[in-house]
């Protein structure tokens, strides 16, 4: 009786995860990263409290990161440096525009004094910036927002008055690779994995209906892939499979032998 309500158990589990690689295959894991070109201030505090991405495949348009909300000294990311402020799964096709909503707590410092920033309203409810670019099902990629600091600080003429009027470049780049494939027959149902030396770096499950599989977010290498099916087929091992950035593998129909 335990033995039979233990398998029932993991046949539940199982096809539970299996469901969830399956919905995960159509997706791409998408990073926003803010970094700065620097300008002629000690400091650049801009007040982050929201980011949102479009994407034209999604129904319910607008999609919010969880972030740290807060002020980042955009001059402490410099020179190759970024910082993370968030990342989200969307489904693959195409992501329109992104949208930094700005707080009220914008300063610069200059000179040894602080300096408030004039931000106009239209900045706090959203900064739309566009960037109309297609990613693909398992590649993970990064949305750098670089901030023109010294483009973005506009002097009123006044003594200590300045306004913050952002300009701000998007840069989009795929940072990882994937490994897909169908297999057959589907009562094969095998475990896949991407193993780099020693080290499995990457899982999937076949779809039950299906037979597809997709590894998400594999760095550049060279990969073993091994299918683990269930009792009554052999275990199969295809060797030197080959991962770049911003593509997936294909390695068409893997049949598994009884």
């Amino acid at each position: 009786m335990k033995k039979t309500l233990f398998l029932t158990l993991m046949s539940f589990i199982v096809a539970g995860f299996m469901a969830c690689s399956s919905d995960n295959s159509k997706t791409s894991s998408v990073e926003v990263r803010l970094t700065d070109a620097s300008g002629d201030y000690q400091e650049v505090n801009i007040d982050i409290q929201g980011v949102e991405v479009n994407s034209s495949e999604s129904n319910s348009g607008w999609k919010s990161l969880e972030i740290k909300k807060g002020v980042y000294n955009i001059l402490k990311l410099t020179n190759g440096l970024d910082t993370i402020l968030g990342k989200i799964d969307l489904p693959a096709g195409k992501i329109s525009q992104i949208r930094l909503v700005l707080g009220a707590n914008n300063s610069i410092k200059t000179g040894g004094l602080v300096y408030n920033l004039n931000t106009p309203s239209a900045q706090q409810s959203g900064l739309k910036l566009l960037i109309n670019t297609n990613i693909q099902a398992g590649v993970t990629y990064k949305i750098l927002l670089d901030f023109d600091a010294a483009r973005s600080i506009v002097s009123t003429g006044v003594l200590g008055k300045f306004n913050l009027k952002p300009v701000i470049r998007t840069i989009t780049e795929a940072t990882s690779g994937a490994i897909k494939g169908t297999i057959t027959p589907l009562t094969a149902t095998p475990a896949v994995y991407a193993i780099s030396g020693t080290d499995t770096v990457g899982t999937a499950f076949a779809d039950q209906a299906t037979g597809k599989f997709l590894i998400k977010g594999l760095a550049v290498g060279s990969y073993k892939v091994s299918f683990q099916p269930k009792e009554g087929f052999q275990v199969l091992t295809k060797e030197s499979v080959g991962v770049t950035v911003g593509s997936v593998t294909d390695l068409g129909t893997v049949t598994i032998i009884q």
